[in-house]
């Protein structure tokens, strides 16, 4: 018997279907020999500090940095039954083999191996290493199973990403949310990414616009522009010696010029390419596609790579075939597989393409996102395979009045991959024929423009995504796997983070969405030392897993130097002078946190520690209050914050229907307060 552990119910279902395990048990299904069933995505993720030490449940500075030295992980209560199920499969006795066809990629890998090593599982593992949830794929990946300890480094790079970034998270979020009194979420790839929506707003604000001025001459269909000039006087004063004067032509050049296809869409190119045209953000995109994978729709969404493998090549005509129904277009002329299809460009998957059977799918029944998402691959694909689009670009100088002034543009030949484009190409035209070196032309009129240069503009989800693309890439070496700020897989879900935790927002003007930095968010990146804001140390970070997964660099050493940053971050870090301005509170404080230090203020429903990762709260509705028929007030919480104790009168006994005045006590786990009475004290 043999069991496969699928990433999620759906794809379990998919595989069943092929494998013959069409038998239905709690949690799995069974028939053919086969056992399959299903994670929940993560059912087992890296425990809290306090599971470490009930000390830790307190933020305190003299307990960081917490460097757990043998790493545990929780199953969360809701996914608890569907763990315990793999378990008792993972152990059956007429196992003998698992298969891992959790998706093929780095979080997969974790996902699985956790699970697996939870199980206390030791039976040979095999590696389901798919891009497509079509049958046919199916049947391929389960014919050509490949050794479960090729991906041994692939597990050991997602497991130090996980730590490093629980190790990050935990100590930098602790020591700056106590430096500065409030909760500031900090993260390996998080804050680094802030860097560059801040520092893109620092520079718009710093540009100071310059005004600049240019001469315009009019020779009768032909318009010929002079270079910039810093004052309008200058400009005049050329303007006024080309006026019922003449330019004289000193050169024509003509050139053809040849664009070439883009190549097919990566994940972070499709991202790009949504939102620029559908205005959609990068979690929406992935989203949809992720859900056009499970529906058979298009190939495996994570990916890096814009190529196809050369064992493609066959069969992309009837990829392109059914890419063409899909947009409703025809099919190319020609279709050229062997430009798209490059094994030697493809990591762990290739490029995204819709699959041969969607062009027989009923698209009207999709949602509209995946409708549109499933197009916008479509045209990919099309444009990857056409010829490249041909032009001649005329350029003419001319002189006149003791300037030069010049003409320039490009007219298409041959379309090429732009019969597919869906924007009209701006930089097409055409100019005056016969116009030749030496030749006078006469001037119509002489104007003088004026201009102004432009700031940069606010970083979209395009552009941000980009920049995290290829951050930190002028320090990485030239052969380096992985550059820029996390991966295809993680990026999106870092702009929703930032955007969540109240760093980000996102604003609208007229199509276009923007992302803008918060005063907190900006406030943040303020106070950060370099090494935690720096996109090139995350790129770094980002290369040497590439390494761990290799196998060229040993996961202890890749974690010795998370360790020792944190150790002298912890050790060096002090506040920022006036730091603390900068993340001002806007309620009153009713006193210090017992747990984290923090500052307690009034809520509408209770009173609690700002810090929010803290979770420190005295709830007005608590069941100890109410069974007492008293509301905790602000200057009872007050002496509670204060000394521990506070004395109250007007408490309602049960026993005797009457009230009474006692002392109430404060304790607090470190999980949640708790109360209880002392009499005979004043």
């Amino acid at each position: 018997m043999r069991l496969v552990i699928a990433e999620k119910p759906s794809v379990a279902q998919s595989l069943a279907v092929v494998l013959g395990a069409g038998q239905r048990r709690e949690g799995y299904l069974e028939g053919g020999g086969w056992l399959v069933s299903w994670c929940v995505g993560h059912l087992a993720e890296l425990a809290d500090a306090a599971a470490y030490d009930p000390a830790y449940a307190k933020w305190r500075k003299e307990d960081l940095p917490i460097l757990p030295e043998r790493w545990r992980f929780t199953i969360s209560p809701d996914k608890r039954d569907q763990f315990d199920t793999l378990r008792t499969l993972l152990r059956r006795e007429d196992v003998a083999e698992v298969v891992n066809a959790c998706d093929a990629g780095r979080e997969g890998e974790l996902i699985f191996r956790t699970v697996y090593a939870l199980a206390g599982c030791s039976k040979p593992i095999s590696r389901l290493w798919i891009s497509s949830m079509e049958d046919e794929a199916i049947r391929e990946g389960f014919a050509h199973l490949r050794p479960g300890r090729e991906y041994d480094g692939l597990h050991q790079a997602a497991l130090c990403r996980s730590k490093a970034d629980w190790l990050v998270g935990i100590n930098a979020t602790r020591l700056f949310s106590l430096l500065y009194g409030c909760t500031l979420n900090i993260g390996r790839v998080v804050s680094p990414t802030l860097a560059l929506v801040v520092q893109r707003e620092a520079e718009i604000a710093a540009f100071q616009p310059e005004t600049f001025y240019t001469v315009e001459l009019d020779c009768g269909g032909l318009t010929l522009a002079g270079e910039r000039k810093p004052s309008k006087k200058e400009a005049q004063e050329a303007a006024a010696r080309c006026q019922d004067s003449a330019a004289v032509v000193q050169s024509v050049e003509r050139r053809e010029r040849v664009e070439k296809p883009p190549a097919l869409f990566d994940l972070t190119t499709l991202q790009r390419e949504a939102n620029r045209t559908l205005g959609y953000t990068a979690q929406q995109t992935l989203d949809y596609l992720q859900a056009l994978y499970d529906k058979k729709l298009s190939t495996y969404p994570r990916t890096d790579s814009r190529y196809l493998t050369d064992d493609m090549e066959a069969g992309v005509p009837a990829l392109v075939e059914a890419a063409a129904s899909i947009c409703g277009v025809d099919v190319p002329e020609a279709v050229l597989a062997g430009q798209v299809c490059d094994s030697a460009r493809v990591s762990d998957h290739h490029a995204v393409v819709p699959t041969a059977s969607a062009g027989r799918a009923d698209l009207e029944a999709l949602p509209i996102g995946e409708r549109e998402i499933l197009r916008l691959v479509s045209l990919g694909l099309l444009r990857a395979v056409c010829p490249p689009c041909r032009s001649a670009e005329t350029c003419i100088t001319a002189v006149c009045g003791g300037s030069t002034y010049a003409a320039k543009w490009r007219e298409v030949l041959s379309p090429g991959w732009k019969v597919y484009a869906q924007t009209a190409d701006a930089e097409a035209g055409t100019g005056p024929d016969g116009v030749a070196e030496g030749q006078t032309l006469p001037v119509a009129a002489a104007q003088v423009k004026s201009g102004k240069t432009t700031p940069p503009k606010h970083h979209t989800e395009d552009s941000l995504l980009s920049a995290m693309e290829t951050a930190g890439k002028e320090d990485m070496p030239e052969d380096a796997e992985r550059r820029g700020i996390g991966t295809p897989a993680t990026r999106a879900a870092i702009l929703e983070k930032l955007v969540s935790a109240g760093f980000v927002e996102r604003k609208r003007a007229k199509k276009t969405v923007s992302l803008l930095p918060t005063p907190l968010g900006t406030a943040l990146i303020t106070v950060l030392p370099e090494q935690l804001q720096s996109p090139a140390l995350t790129a770094e970070w980002e290369h040497r897993l590439k390494e761990v997964e290799r196998g060229t660099l040993a996961p202890g050493d890749f974690m010795d130097e998370i360790a020792a940053m944190l150790r002298e971050l912890v050790e060096t870090c002090r506040p920022v002078e006036g730091g603390a301005v900068l993340f001002p509170s806007t309620c009153e404080a009713v006193g210090r946190c017992p747990r984290c230090g923090g500052t307690v203020t009034e809520g509408r429903k209770g009173f609690f520690c700002e810090n929010r990762a803290c979770g420190f709260a005295i709830w007005k509705d608590s069941k100890w209050w109410e069974n007492k028929k008293k509301k905790p007030t602000k200057s009872i919480v007050a002496a509670l914050l204060k000394d521990g104790r506070a004395q109250v009168s007007g408490l309602w006994s049960e026993k005797t229907g009457k009230t009474y005045a006692a002392t109430v006590l404060l304790t607090d786990d470190g999980t949640r307060a708790s109360f209880r009475l002392e009499f005979g004290h004043e």
